[in-house]
């Protein structure tokens, strides 16, 4: 109800700030001499700024803020100034830090730092590289290909219990299936707790997600500060059996992980990089599945040519060598990256003063990296809004007109170390969907989104599924 609320007036309020915009004023004077530009933008509505008409309509508030203002702007976001940020040159000037002028902590503890406290985004510069190092011992290729081999069995029982009707929310039904898998790859956990960690898992995530940022008895962020005390009783209890026992699912491989130098984590590390572990392979995973699905099913052509590749794979289950060999399902998976980027912004403080394509940032300043919306807008993309998984073929290759035109995992010290997880998950989901369905959706239909961690179809994204060798 609170969503949905939220949602309507975000609607209501953004065609309001279209009619009556708010005038532009700087961010911050440049220093006399410097030669910088001031940052364009607007606070927006009162102590809340533009945050409903972000999260109800992000991508469109988003262009229409960069048509306004340009590739930096600054509004009002959560009760804080956000300078949004657009483009590949400037994506690349934030990320790639090459002066060390922007941390992740700063932000990103504001943002979610409740609930998911020293996960590796959460952490900068020297620290972050020590704790990557060893968390990089749980993603190498022969520890991918374990995950796959364990998840695969899963894959097969959901589907299995998909039963064929119209409307089915593929969405709600993804979302469920991820976190099975993330409670059994990832935390090795099969018994009664099972539900019980989930939904701890889902009120901490939907924390971060609160409007009103304080713990209302009963309210979004009471429930996911309470959710995230569960999950650290939960790991804590667990911790000392996994350090000694030989178990291959990431809580595991984590408490015996060492880097070169012999460094391990310690228990408070596992507990934090394990919460958010789970909130990075959930949500990005979920998203992506649904809206491979929706495209899959508005445009049968690309289905088919994806489905060709799967039934001549010989195999229902997929093996981390076959992944290579599924080149119509990478482009698939590219564009669906591309048009609903799962991480729609990547977050940063500037830890001193710098600038941004010219731009003043004095020290201080909260930025986000609009990945979702670059990827959306004309200046970089050829008809941005069209379905053409082609753009990723060798002869065309429109994601290398420059380094960061197509972002979705970030980049430089941040890129996420998760990527290869993510995309032999969606891509060994889809590959079994593909073998046992096909599905379609209404013409015209176009799921309603909503941004939480991601652009989320709020309707559950309901397609028309049958069985493949139905009658």
């Amino acid at each position: 109800m609170a969503t949905a609320l939220a949602d309507r007036l975000g609607s209501a309020l953004g065609r309001l700030s279209v009619r009556a915009p708010s005038p532009s004023r700087p961010l911050a004077i440049p220093p006399p001499g410097s030669g910088l530009r001031p940052v364009p933008g607007d606070f927006g509505l009162p102590l809340i700024g533009h945050t409903l008409d972000r999260l109800s309509n992000l991508l469109e508030a988003s262009r229409g803020r960069y048509e306004r203002y340009g590739p930096v702007e600054w509004g009002g976001m959560l009760g804080t100034k956000i300078v949004g940020v657009y483009g590949p040159e400037a994506t690349e000037q934030v990320v790639a830090n090459r002066d060390k002028a922007f941390s992740n902590g700063g932000l990103y503890e504001y943002l979610i730092g409740p609930f998911f406290h020293r996960g590796l985004l959460l952490l900068d510069f020297g620290e972050h590289l020590h704790h990557r190092r060893i968390m990089a011992k749980a993603f190498t290729r022969p520890r991918l290909a374990g995950y796959l081999a364990a998840m695969n069995p899963r894959i097969t029982r959901t589907l299995q219990s998909w039963r064929p009707r119209g409307g089915f929310p593929v969405y709600s039904a993804a979302k469920q299936m991820t976190l099975d898998i993330a409670t059994e790859v990832f935390v090795g956990e099969t018994s009664g707790d099972h539900r019980k960690l989930e939904k701890a898992f889902v009120d901490a995530v939907h924390g971060g997600q609160a409007i009103l940022r304080f713990p209302v008895p009963g309210g979004i962020w009471a429930r996911g500060l309470k959710g995230r005390r569960l999950l650290e009783e939960y790991f804590y209890a667990r911790l000392p059996a996994r350090r000694e026992g030989a178990g291959d699912d990431l809580f595991s491989v984590l408490c015996r992980a060492e880097s070169e130098d012999g460094h391990r984590f310690s228990d408070e590390d596992i507990v934090n990089h394990m919460i958010f572990a789970l909130m990075a392979a959930h949500d990005t995973s979920t998203i992506t599945i649904a809206m491979m699905a929706y495209y899959l099913g508005r445009h049968p052509d690309w289905q088919d040519r994806a489905r060709a590749e799967s039934l001549a794979l010989g195999r229902d289950e997929v093996d981390h060598a076959d992944l290579d060999r599924l080149s119509t399902l990478d482009k698939v998976f590219k564009e669906t990256l591309r048009i609903n980027a799962p991480v729609g912004a990547l977050f940063r403080q500037a830890i001193k003063d710098t600038e941004i394509l010219g731009y003043y940032i004095p020290k201080g300043t909260r930025l986000a990296v609009s990945t979702y919306a670059s990827h959306r807008i004309a200046d970089w993309w050829p008809n941005p809004d069209v379905f053409d998984p082609d753009r990723f073929a060798e002869d065309r290759r429109e994601d290398k007109s420059h380094k960061f035109a197509w972002a979705p995992f970030g980049g430089g010290a941040h890129m996420c170390i998760g990527q290869f997880f993510g995309a032999m998950e969606v891509k060994a989901v889809v590959h079994q969907m593909l073998r046992r369905f096909r599905w379609t959706v209404p013409p015209g239909y176009e799921p309603p989104i909503r941004y939480g961690t991601g652009p989320m179809p709020v309707d559950g994204l309901p397609v028309d599924r049958r069985p493949l060798h139905a009658g």
